[in-house]
């Protein structure tokens, strides 16, 4: 039996899910275990005709007719009452014993607050090339999946830490969302440990292989500019000649891509223009 009880709260799980009438889905997020022996609380982002309940003291559930994961994820940290949230979706399979795993993490590093881990795929390979335990830097930030990223909760509510509600799926750049909100927590001065564990299995189609797609080269272009102001155009300029290289785009599509991702940058332009936007 885990530890989900009312008396013994540690780790809430914070699943962001859509379209949802009934708990089975559940079933296949813990092969190994019951659903019913941890803390959830579900984000259903769905219509008034198809609404999610759950019976459960265990298991909460909030049903929200707003669209986006970003808002999914912020409606989440909002009603969060875990000392240690992990972010969720439906389509992970969590591994035995993923719960202790980032408790016994978070109390061997103590000074941490907040912990990223390892995935695998659908095969059993690792999700993506990863090192041992360290400290976060800005750079292995870009190695993070939302799915693997544990925290405590009042470390990011006392430093009013949400995600950017214009970047992620459903809002108007479809990336990142992930990586703009663990960079914002080290700006805080939070302290982000990377421990080389295991916690879960996820479909290898949700990475990379859509990275000559119109909506990540336009959402990435965005994310240049951020972060590197005039320097983004010349970062754009790179990343199309690296999927080029790899055959994700070809020499007849460069232009093209081209003219997408500099749309991305001046799209981002105007809300930074209407103060929607920072670039840091």
């Amino acid at each position: 039996m885990s530890n989900a009880t009312k008396t013994n709260l540690k780790l809430e799980i914070l699943l962001s899910t859509m379209n949802r009438v009934s708990l089975d889905f559940l079933v296949k997020l813990f092969p190994n275990e019951s659903f019913q022996d941890y803390n959830l609380l579900i984000i259903n982002q769905t219509t008034g005709d198809r609404l999610l309940e759950s019976k459960l003291e265990n298991i909460r559930v909030i049903n929200s007719f707003q669209k986006g994961l970003t808002n999914s994820r912020n409606l989440a940290l909002e009603n969060a009452t875990g000392p240690i949230c992990l972010i969720a979706d439906d389509d992970a399979i969590y591994h035995s014993n993923f719960e202790k795993s980032i408790i016994n993490s978070f109390n061997s590093n103590t000074d941490a607050d907040v912990i990223t881990f390892k995935m695998k795929d659908l095969d059993g390979n690792d999700f993506k090339s990863y090192t041992e335990s360290k400290w976060h830097t800005i750079e292995s930030l870009r190695q993070v999946n939302s799915v693997v990223i544990a925290f405590k909760l009042k470390r990011i509510n006392d430093n009013n830490l949400r995600f950017n509600k214009h970047f992620g799926l459903g809002s108007t750049f479809e990336t990142a969302d992930e990586y703009i909100f663990l960079r914002d927590c080290l700006k805080a001065g939070l302290k982000l440990w990377f421990q080389s564990n295991y916690i879960l299995s996820h479909d290898v189609n949700s990475s990379g292989k859509a990275s000559g797609s119109d909506r990540l080269i336009f959402a990435r272009s965005a994310l240049f500019y951020k972060y590197d102001g005039i320097k983004g155009y010349l970062k754009l300029l790179h990343y199309l000649f690296l999927i080029k290289r790899d055959k994700l785009i070809t020499n007849k599509d460069f232009f093209d891509k081209l003219k997408i991702g500099l749309q991305g940058i001046s799209t981002y332009k105007k809300l930074l223009k209407a103060e929607q936007q920072t670039r840091s």
